[in-house]
């Protein structure tokens, strides 16, 4: 057994704003292993200023896997505790070579294309004129859940397009979810909360910044509006910390983004222990190219979850990796029709 690694750079068809800036490019980090006949390929898409193994020792880290691969995945997912993303890339590759080198990493009807997952459509940041237009477009394209990320442009300008939107659509028609990245400040994310509450929200992602535990438990307790964990799940690697930290904020809801938390193992982890605490949940992807995309689309529809996951992200790069994952009407689908083109 080989292995090798090598980075990649999407493209963004349009600068997308996030509450990290304007993005206009990602990096991301594929390794491929080698058994006999069979290739298996898997994406290490760390996020820099977001991933917790985003350091000056990744790539280090990388070299070191791929010299060290006859430890075998088991063993190297514990070497790799602070690199979540290497170790979703290594689950990635060996699954594949499972599969004797196929991208089915988990064969099912979605797979088979008889079945889809639906999705929310996501807004990006930007002035309200450009928010307005996207949500328009994912409304025409019949998406029934959307999500926006506010806290970049001023916070009644962001409550008049939520209006505009229940306007026209009550929330039996649209499911709206608002991710605020830690915008808000703890003195005022109360406040902002019983604002938003008025439109029928869904939730909101990470009102406040991650590590302020005391602050977000009590926000969690008050708030008349679902709150969802993300940055918070971030660098909580043993199962001990994960359940100390559900079990003191107590929140409504978790967003598993395998590439920051430790891939399948790390997010069944976390999954198991949100059920057991009657804590809600959804997957996310994080910006991976289609590579990881269809690891974490195949993953997410064997867990049967009923609600709308946040896979829509495989249209937004000009040089991603051709795919038979299409989006439909809110749906994600497996479209056979399309075959993988791995053209680097």
């Amino acid at each position: 057994m080989k292995a090798t690694y090598f980075k990649y750079q999407l493209q963004f068809k349009q600068a997308s704003g996030t509450s990290r800036g304007v993005l206009t490019y990602k990096d991301t980090w594929f390794i491929q292993i080698e058994q006999g006949s069979f290739k298996g390929i898997g994406e290490c898409g760390m996020f820099k200023g977001l991933s917790i193994d985003d350091r000056t020792d990744f790539e280090t880290k990388l070299l070191w896997v791929c010299q060290n691969i006859q430890l075998g995945l088991e063993e190297l997912l514990i070497s790799l505790i602070e690199f979540p993303s290497i170790q979703f890339g290594l689950e990635m590759a060996f699954q594949s070579l499972k599969q004797e080198g196929s991208f089915e990493l988990f064969p099912s009807d979605f797979t088979k294309g008889q079945d889809s997952i639906p999705i929310n459509g996501l807004i990006w940041m930007g002035d309200k004129s450009f928010m307005k237009q996207q949500i328009k477009d994912k409304l025409a394209a019949g998406f029934s859940c959307i999500k926006l990320k506010i806290g970049a442009i001023d916070f009644d300008k962001e409550l008049e397009l939520i209006k505009s939107i229940r306007d026209e659509f009550d929330a039996q028609t649209i499911e709206i979810r608002v991710d605020a990245n830690g915008a808000f400040k703890p003195n005022e994310a109360l406040e902002k909360l019983k604002y938003l509450s008025d439109y029928k929200l869904h939730s909101i992602e990470q009102p406040i910044q991650q590590g302020q535990l005391h602050e977000m438990a009590q926000l969690c307790s008050e708030t008349p509006l679902p709150i969802a964990l993300d940055e918070e799940l971030i660098g909580v690697f043993s199962v001990t910390n994960k359940s100390l930290l559900l079990q003191t904020i107590k929140p409504q809801y978790i967003i598993l983004k395998p590439t920051l938390v430790g891939g399948f193992k790390g997010s069944q982890e976390w999954i198991d222990l949100s059920e057991s605490n009657n804590i809600g949940w959804w997957v996310t992807s994080a910006l991976e190219s289609n590579i990881g995309l269809n690891a974490i689309a195949q993953w997410t529809y064997t867990l049967k979850s009923q609600l709308p996951q946040g896979l829509g992200t495989g249209g937004l790069f000009t040089n991603n990796i051709q795919a038979p994952l299409a989006v439909r009407s809110g749906q994600l689908f497996y479209d056979l029709k399309t075959k993988w083109n791995l053209k680097f």
